[in-house]
């Protein structure tokens, strides 16, 4: 196995949550990558990076000329990481899993990140933030206190979705069905402007969190949301623990369903690889396990990279966010106190309880 800070550095979130804290770090770091960032991202020129561009104006100023990728790594190098604070790091994991993206190009910034000069520039930060008390408990495995978080107002309760069986036999059925619509239905060419289902996991099975207020940030694709309903419950049962992208790989390996049809253009934006697609047959993999748990580490290890499983077929991790565990047997149940509402202001990263 890879020491833990290559594990870190293998996966672009991971490369991202050492790029956003040099960042915090360092205000001509943050500079930098403003700038170099906006060079790189496919989308310069447009309304939303020039945005991006004068609302970050404030904290990135001008540099007096144009930053290098080697002036940045040396930048990079130079940073005394020693004294990182879990706030720092706790918004630093925040922007790299909310700047997820796995229906069109890398921005900027995961661009950069990836670079060869910056990815080993960035190797000291990647091993300091493991020493830290929440950089350890990334590795940490599925707990009995677990949070299923119900997005809607606290004025709508709702019980717990059951019978996961049936659910994932409609997913089941769902996704061979959009597999051979698309098969039918999209162009040949990887090219083209098509989007359509890019995650790798099935909706409408209890998914928990491990902890909260922090969870409520961990969010791929938020609408940014300003209300939870945090549900407090247990679960007992045969749990597959997933700590690095071999793992990943090897569920893929064991019950494999093919998804290229479905997911090769977005999949292709996202990571280049032209080819064939699989994810789990969720379906299946319930025939062996009660629950999956993705560690943070193996979030930030593994999503949105295309992953090998046999010589001609690939898989990404997409839509899954960091300590979260899909629950595919009928095993959770709600703890005996009280429900909680959490909120935050608009466009706030603070959330607070409220009930």
């Amino acid at each position: 196995m890879e020491t833990q800070p290559n594990l870190l550095l293998e996966g672009p979130r991971g490369r991202r949550l050492c790029l956003e804290l040099a960042m915090e770090l360092d205000s001509d770091v943050r500079s930098a990558v403003f700038h170099l960032g906006y060079e790189l991202d496919p989308g310069k020129g447009t309304s939303t990076v020039l945005f991006a561009l004068s609302s970050g104006g404030s904290e990135a100023s001008a540099p007096s000329e144009e930053p290098s990728v080697g002036d940045l790594a040396a930048a990079l190098r130079s940073i005394d990481a020693s004294s990182i604070t879990e706030e720092q790091l706790a918004a630093a994991l925040q922007r790299a899993v909310g700047t997820a993206r796995y229906w069109q190009e890398p921005d900027g910034e995961d661009v950069l990140a990836s670079l060869p000069a910056i990815t080993a520039a960035l190797q000291p930060i990647a091993g300091q933030i493991l020493t830290t008390h929440t950089g350890q408990a990334w590795s940490q495995e599925h707990q009995a206190e677990q949070w299923a978080v119900d997005w809607r107002s606290a004025e709508d309760p709702a019980p717990l979705p059951r019978n996961p069986q049936e659910v994932l036999n409609k997913w089941a059925e769902g996704v061979r069905s959009e597999e051979a619509q698309a098969a039918l239905d999209r162009p040949e060419s990887v090219y083209a402007n098509i989007t359509g289902t890019w995650w790798s996991c099935p909706l409408g099975i209890i998914r928990t969190v491990g902890a909260i207020p922090a969870a409520l940030n961990l969010v791929e694709d938020s609408f940014g949301e300003q209300e939870a309903t945090v549900i407090p419950v247990y679960g007992a049962g045969r749990t597959l623990e997933i700590h690095t992208a071999e793992d990943w790989i090897s569920l893929c390996r064991a019950y494999p369903v093919e998804v290229t049809a479905s997911r090769r253009h977005d999949w292709f934006h996202t990571t280049g690889r032209n080819g064939q697609w699989v994810i789990p047959d969720w379906q299946r993999v319930a025939s062996e396990w009660d629950a999956v748990h993705l560690t943070t580490m193996g979030y930030l290890n593994t999503a949105g990279r295309a992953l090998e499983v046999h010589a001609d077929t690939a898989t990404v991790l997409a839509g899954w966010d960091p300590d979260s565990t899909l629950w595919l047997a009928d095993v959770v149940r709600e703890a005996e106190v009280p429900r909680q509402i959490w909120s935050r202001e608009p466009n706030g990263d603070v959330w607070t309880r409220t009930g």
